[in-house]
């Protein structure tokens, strides 16, 4: 009578990255079972829609039920510096004066959450990945109704360090957002609102093992997770195994960014099978989305 709810939100997934639709990243020459499996083994819709078309005002629309245009949190938050560096010689000076820090542009606290509501019928909540919905006091998932937070707070993350020997980067010299990610965001978690730390390994892979010991660490009361990874959204770093197991991708930027749905599609299927390892998969309801459409300025060849 009260089901377990993991709902799993990628980040910056377009519509034919995976293979169920009958196409695929890299012409199809990438599988995705393991997220194919949800939608044939349940319901899908070819017809739905994102509460918005950038990564944090459609989470808040995701974790609330409303419109950002009713929650007032109707903008992706940025750094004025971002705006700056991307506009060059558009940027208006004057317009970020008195800007407030990103951190305190969150989900107004007097809206609802899934985990505000579940939390009264004895749910247990917990949140593994990206937050963004802001980063200050009263803004973090902590405060927001959820009772546990492994993640980051801001809108991207690095997957690895950079100079990690299993690791393949891609950069993506043209595109001034990815040049700004690379050199200002961090390999880096926290817990609750605990210290930053570096996980031990991959991003993708880290938060599905953790989410593997949260779905046994409650498997006897109901829980709700939200396991938002921040794949496959740039900075694109991809691990060096999945890489090479995709030789036949010639193109750099697709290859990686190919090796990183590779990857995700495993680790979600690791998540998968801890449900019914445990026999809770009947009594749970998998919810699978990407937060908005695929990104442009990924530079894959075929856009």
């Amino acid at each position: 009578d009260k089901p377990n709810v993991l709902l799993i939100v990628v980040d910056d997934l377009g519509f034919n990255d995976v293979t169920f639709y009958g196409g695929g990243i890299a012409g199809g020459s990438v599988p995705t079972p393991n997220i194919d499996s949800i939608a044939a083994d349940g319901m899908h819709f070819s017809n739905g829609y994102t509460g918005n078309a950038t990564c944090a005002p459609s989470r808040a629309s995701l974790l609330t039920g409303r419109f950002a245009t009713r929650t007032g949190f109707e903008f992706t938050p940025a750094n004025p510096m971002l705006m700056k560096f991307v506009s060059g010689d558009g940027f208006m000076e004057e317009n970020a004066e008195g800007y407030p820090s990103p951190d305190d542009l969150g989900l107004p606290t007097e809206e609802l959450t899934i985990a505000e509501i579940l939390k009264p019928e004895g749910y247990h909540s917990v949140v593994l990945g990206k937050w963004h919905l802001g980063g200050s006091e009263g803004f973090s998932p902590i405060d927001q109704g959820f009772d546990e937070f492994l993640g980051f707070l801001p809108g991207a993350a690095l997957f690895m360090d950079e100079d990690d020997p299993n690791v393949v980067n891609s950069k993506q010299d043209f595109d001034r957002i990815d040049k700004f990610l690379w050199a200002n965001v961090d390999f880096a978690v926290r817990h609750n609102k605990g210290p930053r730390f570096k996980p031990d390994s991959h991003l993708t892979d880290y938060l599905s093992r953790e989410a593997v010991k949260a779905i046994e660490a409650n498997k006897h009361r109901p829980f709700f997770m939200y396991l938002a990874y921040n794949a496959p959204h740039t900075p694109l770093q991809s691990e060096k195994a999945d890489y090479e197991a995709l030789s036949h991708i010639l193109h750099h930027i697709d290859r990686t960014y190919s090796a990183i749905i590779r990857g995700l599609d495993r680790f979600i299927g690791a998540v998968l099978h801890a449900l019914d390892y445990h026999d809770i998969a009947d009594r749970t309801l998998v919810i699978f989305a990407s937060d908005n459409g695929g990104a442009h300025y990924v530079g894959l060849p075929e856009l």
